[in-house]
């Protein structure tokens, strides 16, 4: 059995493989110059020696080496998620470390290692950083360990079997940015705007004593005749209003940017969306469609809304068949009888496609607050800022313009039917919806 476990863990390294080619060329030598042949027979007899002895060091303890893998129980789409492992050494000496993590197979990445020396029962920490670009369960494999002493002629393999399946999940990195920066009044930090809320569109909440600084156009005046000093009025947020976001999950949100699909772009942004609404005292809802309705999570604010809708986004995924509005249309309007702020997450590459759904997005405008959020072809943009050398890239430059000025166009065609229109690159997509949403808001419209 120890034999077994031995050959199993038993490395020759580059090291030994060059020494045996200098003794080979040292004997050759040998044949030209026969004072070194003596040399390479004394060599010969002592490389086995000192790879003996070197393999006693390397196996004198059973469990020299401890290792192990710390990271989150989920990791977060699109966002680099930080795994540690921590190496523990029992060895009285110092020893070379390889340590190579077995990642899942949907980073591609074979050529994680980490070269390093450990001192005498010393422990290290290891940090690296993974960024997974599709939602499911990633699979972990074991943390193996290739230890080695100064000769450097033998590697010994700890291989410590921690497989474990980490889900990933939409984007709760970024939504607890957006949160801490929200709670702190900081958000004008992450690229929102800071809008100053017009009119007097809040709900009374008491009347306190004037403090400087206090708007004067608060002042009571009846209160303050009878407590004979200044008293004013003070407002609240008008609060309970409902917040759903429309995922398209058709062939149209298949399109990829920076190894992200659009629809992966959408679920993160509301994501941090419907947890904005909700510290905003707002109650957040999804609704997620292609050809059917495949969920529909009804708008609250309770402790769990937020659980449910990451658990609800974390199975979405696109197909193929082109999204029907008519039934998204039947299904909000049976649903959702108060109206509310829709964030209709979707794209259109032409003028025609949107006319094609015209109907439907004005019947939804009719009875809610209607955004919709529609996607820029960046590659395209990129592509029509380089300067064309020859006629058919002018001809191809054309084309792109024409795409261009269509998405244009969309823009003033919503806002045509009073209906609200996000045209965003995808990675503003998040930020320019939070704008939107605080504009809405400040403007008293939900």
């Amino acid at each position: 059995m120890f034999i077994l476990r031995f050959i199993r863990s038993f490395y020759l390294t580059g090291r030994f493989f060059l020494l045996c080619f200098a003794l080979s060329l040292l004997a050759l030598l040998g044949f030209f110059f026969p004072v070194l042949l003596p040399i390479a027979k004394i060599v010969l007899f002592a490389i086995p020696a000192v790879l003996v002895f070197d393999c006693i060091l390397a196996w004198s303890l059973p469990k020299g080496i401890m290792a192990r893998r710390i990271m989150m129980d989920k990791l977060s789409n699109g966002d680099y998620n930080e795994v540690k492992i921590v190496i523990e050494s029992r060895y009285p000496m110092p020893m070379h470390c390889k340590v190579v993590d077995e990642l899942p197979v949907q980073f591609q990445a074979r050529d994680l290692a980490f070269n390093f020396m450990i001192m005498p029962r010393a422990a290290r920490e290891l940090t690296y950083k993974v960024r997974p670009v599709k939602r499911g369960e990633y699979r972990f494999g074991a943390v193996n360990v290739y230890i080695s002493t100064v000769l450097r002629l033998v590697e010994r393999r700890f291989r410590f079997a921690q497989e474990q399946n980490v889900p990933v999940y939409p984007s709760f990195i970024q939504m607890r940015r957006f949160e801490l920066l929200a709670i702190s009044n900081r958000l004008t930090e992450a690229g929102i705007k800071k809008i100053r809320r017009r009119g007097q569109n809040n709900e009374f909440d008491q009347i306190k004593d004037y403090v400087p600084g206090d708007d004067p156009r608060t002042v009571n005046w009846k209160a303050s005749a009878r407590r004979s000093r200044l008293m004013v009025n003070t407002y609240q947020d008008e609060k309970s209003q409902q917040v759903v976001s429309l995922i398209d999950m058709g062939r149209v949100m298949k399109m990829p940017f920076e190894e992200m699909t659009l629809l992966d772009y959408s679920i993160n942004a509301s994501l941090v969306i419907s947890n904005i609404a909700m510290q905003k005292y707002d109650k957040a809802g999804v609704v997620t469609f292609s050809h059917k309705i495949h969920q529909m999570l009804a708008p609250e604010r309770r402790g769990l809304q937020l659980y449910k809708i990451m658990e609800l986004l974390y199975g979405a995924k696109t197909g193929f068949l082109e999204s029907d509005y008519e039934r998204l249309y039947m299904s909000v309007k049976q649903r959702l009888t108060q109206r509310s702020l829709l964030l209709l997450f979707t794209n259109f590459e032409s003028l025609s496609s949107m006319q094609r759904q015209l109907k439907y997005l004005r019947r939804l405008a009719k009875d809610h607050l209607l955004v919709v959020i529609f996607f820029e072809n960046t590659e395209l943009r990129a592509f029509l800022d380089e300067r064309p050398v020859s006629v058919q890239e002018i001809y191809y430059k054309t084309v792109a313009e024409k795409f261009t000025w269509e998405k244009k166009l969309i823009v003033k065609e919503l806002e045509q039917y009073g209906i609200h229109a996000v045209y965003t690159a995808p990675q503003n997509l998040t930020v320019n919806t939070i704008n939107k949403y605080l504009e809405l808001k400040a403007r008293g419209l939900i």
